[in-house]
């Protein structure tokens, strides 16, 4: 164990945890939504990501921004930014919503078992992967840097950069907005009535099935910000880059109490932290072992984790 990794480069690991964790925290957002209100683990969400980053990283290639091209102006660097947001965020919206229905709204109009909605999940999260790999022949796709790194300031000796303050303020306002329409709006009071009970919010003329198409479009766009950020961080992607991700934003769903938004931001911010503790203390091959086990630990201690209530009882 390398105490004086962790301890000298404390604030350096706390920042970049978050930088991670806040993208972890923007797709758990559709793991715990979808959960909030179906109580359907849907494994293909980490595919609805996926699909995200291919779309923003091609919309910036049609727009002439490949690999070999040099870093954009603030004008065109901007334009670029908002048409890979939205036809991101619409990709992945689209995908999930048409997981919804193909592969889930059937099941339930034969009232599958919970077990046949798992399998689904699991075998729309291979099919989509598997689409992918074939079109791009499994190679990694990478892309130019549109933003270089740039120090904005020093904390207690680490440097921020402007990708991470980029990471975390997009994650903070998409968090707050979702949060406040879930809560505030005529549609979210919808979400959140038949997560509650559908049966009586059907009674009161609440629309099941548009209200869960409506919980699959959130938790797509939700989904295509985080894979945005995802290519502004990291500049490359892959049919199966999902996979880990996918994981580890369950994770942190879970963590932080499925079901529970505000704890799909936490579990997530808490889960990049940790992981980064880890690899300074332990070394980089620890980072991703180290975060199940904290959940399984927490999940021993507080098996509703930390904000939610348990996961049969949970809420949008």
């Amino acid at each position: 164990m390398n105490f004086d990794e962790l301890f000298g480069n404390f604030p350096a690991l706390t920042i970049t945890g978050l930088e991670q964790g806040a993208i972890y925290a923007l797709i758990a957002l559709g793991y715990t939504l979808v959960y909030g209100v179906l109580r359907l683990i849907n494994f293909a969400h980490s595919e609805v990501f996926m699909v995200g980053t291919f779309t923003a990283m091609w919309t910036w290639q049609a727009l002439g921004y490949d690999q070999n091209a040099a870093a954009p102006s603030l004008g065109p660097l901007i334009l670029a930014l908002i048409a890979g947001l939205v036809v991101a965020m619409a990709a992945s919206a689209l995908t999930a919503v048409t997981v919804e229905l193909v592969a889930y709204r059937p099941l339930r109009r034969r009232n599958a078992p919970p077990l046949a909605f798992l399998i689904t999940a699991i075998g729309a999260s291979f099919v989509l992967a598997e689409s992918f790999g074939i079109g791009t022949r499994r190679a990694p796709f990478g892309q130019a840097d549109l933003i270089p790194s740039k120090t904005v300031f020093t904390l207690f000796g680490a440097e921020v950069t402007n990708k991470q303050l980029l990471i975390l303020g997009v994650t903070l306002v998409m968090m707050v907005a979702l949060d406040q329409f879930v809560n505030r709006s005529r549609l979210g009071r919808g979400i959140r009535a038949v997560a509650q009970d559908a049966d009586t919010a059907a009674l009161m003329g609440v629309n099941k099935n548009r209200v869960i198409l409506l919980v699959f479009v959130l938790g797509g766009l939700m989904a295509g910000v985080g894979a945005l950020l995802w290519d502004i961080r990291f500049n490359y992607t892959k049919f199966n880059v999902g996979f880990l991700i996918g994981l580890k934003a369950f994770a942190a769903a879970v963590l932080g109490g499925i079901g529970n938004l505000r704890g799909a931001l936490l579990g997530g911010l808490l889960l990049g932290v940790v992981e980064n503790y880890a690899s300074g203390l332990f070394g980089g091959e620890w980072k991703d072992f180290t975060g199940f086990v904290l959940l399984i630990v927490l999940l021993m201690f507080r098996p509703t984790g930390l904000l939610g209530e348990s996961l049969g009882r949970a809420r949008a």
